[in-house]
């Protein structure tokens, strides 16, 4: 009896085939040479501690800002070279917020006009684009006035959500996504519609999630975007000189190598002396040095977390675990209430916060940032001793996505005595939000304790499993 075999079946098996190589391909496909970055340690004179906060008085926001005003002025003291790799840079935003991406992007195209010789670039994400679904008129203007404006090819990331991104790589990406649009901008209704080839590409969940400016003078490395309505977020970074910048300035030519041709102008600084250590790392350096942070704090340490997002499940298993050697760990939480105005219901770090308070016996303590309608966006961990303070930021989440090769994100690591300024004044900074010193900054660990938990947990444990986040 002869036995023939469908064609159905064979098309189906092949179909099979080519999404499980695609996803494959995207899981385990070589990162670019220069990301995962692990710099060395370099001397460093000063390191300066900055931030943005909103605080919620009573219903009415004050705001300190230091980070856009020291990119201004970075702007304005360069005299080689500028270069800027920003996840966000653009003015899409649903209601009215203070122009920031204009007030930047129009300080950089003055600088070009007063000193058109002087290298100017910008690095960012298609996000800016909605994912080429429309042009951008910020970035069009900086690349007018001669500005090197770069989108990241972020296809050579590897993929963060496989379920999924097999089947795009197989047979959507071909199709590109530009065109007339007609699905409403999820990240602002009055932006250009999107077309649905965008939305499906933005569902893969990479980026170029960088915060990075530097010159020849000094580099700064933060959490925040350069994004309207991003304007109010809480923020962190370091700003620093020194030998440091070169390594800054190889992660960023990394980037510019698999994006385009652009290069960067020759660039050297000689070492200095200092009481800082800094380090530059990128990608899935960042998750290596966090986890040796929490593994080498001893029972007299002192470890202060800030984050936006924390998820990562060896990161959890690290904190657990010093927490139950008697590490001293204060976590300062964003409740993960909105994104962008769009409700994400305490995802993920409200069921995080619930595994963390059971697996540890309450012997850790976490307390949530008292948002308005904005968001805690640090991405800080800070360690103390008696002879030493190692402390940590930048633009890497607490997450595998941002702490695995999946995004590009960069971190400055610092080692210091702990009574230099910088060491100080992040501990100030902690610890005034954490006490309540001059306002309700924060809120104890039961006021966000949800009645929905256990559906909560469910949903949390589903993504984790399958990969389908926003985080």
């Amino acid at each position: 009896m002869k036995i023939t075999k469908s064609p159905t079946r064979l098309i189906s098996a092949l179909i099979l085939l080519i999404v499980l190589a695609a996803t494959l391909y995207g899981l385990f496909k070589p990162i670019p040479d220069n990301t995962s970055y692990e710099g060395e340690m370099h001397a460093a004179e000063d390191v300066s501690f900055l931030y943005n906060r909103s605080i919620n008085d009573d219903g009415e926001r004050i705001f300190e800002e230091e980070i856009f005003s020291a990119m201004i002025e970075g702007i304005e003291e360069a005299e080689e070279m500028i270069v800027l790799d920003v996840f966000m840079f653009n003015d899409m935003a649903e209601g009215e917020f203070p122009g920031v991406s204009r007030e930047i992007a129009e300080a950089l195209i003055h600088k070009k006009e007063y000193h058109p010789e002087m290298p100017i670039t910008v690095i960012t994400d298609p996000i800016n684009t909605s994912y080429y679904s429309h042009e951008s008129e910020l970035l069009n203007e900086m690349e007018e006035a001669g500005i090197q404006v770069v989108i990241t090819d972020i296809t050579n990331l590897q993929d963060s959500n496989p379920l999924y991104s097999g089947v795009w790589r197989a047979f959507i990406q071909w199709f590109g996504q530009s065109g007339p649009g007609w699905i409403e901008n999820p990240f602002d209704p009055d932006a250009p519609e999107m077309t649905a080839r965008s939305i499906l590409k933005l569902m893969n969940g990479r980026a170029n999630h960088r915060k990075v400016f530097f010159t020849e003078k000094s580099g700064l490395i933060s959490s925040a975007n350069i994004h309207d309505e991003s304007y109010y977020y809480t923020n962190t970074g370091f700003q620093v000189s020194g030998k440091v910048l070169e390594d800054i300035y190889e992660t960023e030519q990394a980037v510019l190598n698999f994006s385009s041709g652009v290069r960067l102008p020759d660039f050297h600084v000689e070492e200095e002396e200092g009481d800082y250590d800094v380090q530059v790392l990128t990608e899935g350096a960042n998750f290596q040095r966090v986890q040796e942070m929490l593994d080498e704090a001893e029972a007299d340490n002192e470890v202060w977390i800030g984050v936006y997002f924390i998820s990562d499940p060896e990161i959890i298993e690290s904190i657990e675990e010093a927490a139950l050697r008697g590490v001293e760990i204060n976590m300062i939480l964003d409740p993960n209430e909105s994104a962008f105005g769009i409700e994400v219901f305490g995802m993920p770090n409200r069921p995080v916060a619930e595994d963390l308070m059971e697996s540890t016996g309450g012997s850790l303590t976490i307390r949530w940032y008292n948002t308005l309608d904005e968001q805690f966006h640090p991405k800080m961990m800070a360690v103390y001793s008696e002879d030493i303070a190692k402390m940590i930021a930048g633009s890497a989440n607490f997450s595998s996505r941002n702490m695995r090769n999946n995004n590009l994100d960069t971190n400055l690591y610092v080692e210091s005595p702990p009574d230099a300024e910088a060491a100080v004044e992040v501990r100030e900074w902690f610890e005034e939000i954490w006490y309540n010193e001059s306002y309700k900054y924060t809120a104890g660990y039961e006021e966000y304790e949800n009645p929905h938990s256990a559906w909560r947990q469910w949903v949390y444990r589903l993504q984790k499993i399958s990969g389908v986040t926003t985080y």
